[in-house]
């Protein structure tokens, strides 16, 4: 059975799925849009890529052009984009930076892909950029919460992100849903928000606010919203330790490289062993699940895409929405997380594709119907 047809078959059963997004008054796009990948992340996996259209290996700003396309015809199903610019930088910067943003994700929707969010987020109370760095930045977490000394300022910055959000409108008129995924890898140390540098009581404030005043003050209705730590837990406890509740979250996922073949290291035991417990606390607690981001770097394995990860991935009964893999840089000749043309992956990728159980833009049909 064909891609085509198997889609459209899921989708027939669509209406009969049970939702239970956080903002009731979701758009009706975004609604769709939450139901078709619980859908879909019964049979199937979509594709992802963060930064796939804005720039690639050797090129940027190039129009209707991805790496990802350029080995299979195709853009990934997901795309990955960043608010990292939305603050931290005088105001003439976020303005550009938000229309150049504006169009790619508005782009994405009217070809009918998906728009996921990360959030590499300057420190607002310190220098150190949104890394963690000794004797500059400070624990910021604790001075954005309600209360902080930094919190009017926290909402400012929540504010840009509502004005983008509610000004990204499809060629339909309709504001673009987003997977909104902030402070991820919040497990680890390397980032100011980081375990390390703010008590669990304080992330949840913070998450739980953010949420709130995007959604009941400043009408931000095209958010699902997603929690995705790094790969440090081994168990559904210590996966929800920072877990800000249900009621507050859309999506779990998880961020994990090291199992995946960094440093040359392999654990795929570990791997999938985390992505089920992923998988199994979605399906629970009636979310979404995805694996927001992986992959490896110069993908120096010739088979990593269907011997390493499609293999994990098929696995087990898991109920994944979707992969993504890391940007590729425009510069640096080794910085790159999907296949271009002539990369030694680039088969075995196109072999990646056409397996029937992931899906790329091309496959998706009527997401956001």
């Amino acid at each position: 059975m064909g891609k085509d047809i198997i889609w459209t078959v899921a989708l027939l059963f669509c209406s009969h799925i049970n939702v239970a997004q956080i903002d009731k008054n979701a758009t009706r796009e975004t609604k769709a849009l939450y139901k078709n990948l619980t859908t879909i992340a019964k049979d199937h996996i979509l594709f992802g890529h963060q930064h796939a259209t804005e720039y690639g290996h050797g090129w940027t700003a190039d129009a209707d052009r991805s790496d990802v396309k350029s080995v299979t015809g195709s853009h990934p199903a997901v795309i990955g984009v960043d608010f990292s610019g939305f603050s931290g930088v005088p105001a003439d910067e976020v303005a550009k930076t938000a229309g150049s943003l504006k169009k790619n994700v508005e782009d994405t929707y009217n070809r009918g892909g998906i728009t996921t969010v990360a959030w590499h987020f300057p420190n607002p109370a310190s220098g150190g950029g949104f890394y963690w760095k000794d004797s500059v930045s400070v624990a910021a977490m604790a001075l954005i919460k309600p209360g902080g000394s930094h919190h009017e300022k926290y909402k400012e910055i929540l504010k840009t992100i509502a004005d983008f959000a509610n000004s990204a409108k499809g060629k339909d008129g309709a504001a673009v849903p987003m997977i909104f995924r902030p402070y991820h890898e919040f497990d680890g140390d390397w980032f100011w928000w980081g375990k390390g540098h703010t008590s669990k009581e304080d992330f949840i404030a913070v998450w739980r606010f953010t949420v709130s005043y995007l959604r009941d003050d400043l009408n931000v209705h095209n958010f699902i919203y997603a929690f995705s730590p790094d790969n440090k837990f081994t168990s559904e406890a210590d996966f929800l330790e920072r877990y800000p509740g249900d009621e507050w979250v859309d999506m779990v996922g998880m961020d994990n490289y090291g199992d995946f073949g960094r440093d040359g290291k392999y654990n795929l035991e570990a791997g999938l062993g985390k992505l089920k417990i992923v998988s199994d606390y979605a399906k629970k607690a009636n979310k979404l699940a995805a694996f927001t981001e992986t992959g490896l770097e110069t993908v120096p394995n010739p088979d990593w895409w269907t011997e390493i990860l499609l293999k994990t991935l098929k696995a087990e009964k898991m109920n994944l929405a979707y992969v993504l893999v890391w940007r590729n840089d425009t510069k640096s000749p080794t910085h790159f997380y999907a296949p271009f043309p002539g990369q030694v992956s680039a088969p075995d990728f196109v072999k990646f594709y056409n397996d029937p159980y992931t899906f790329f833009e091309s496959d998706l049909k009527d997401i956001y119907k």
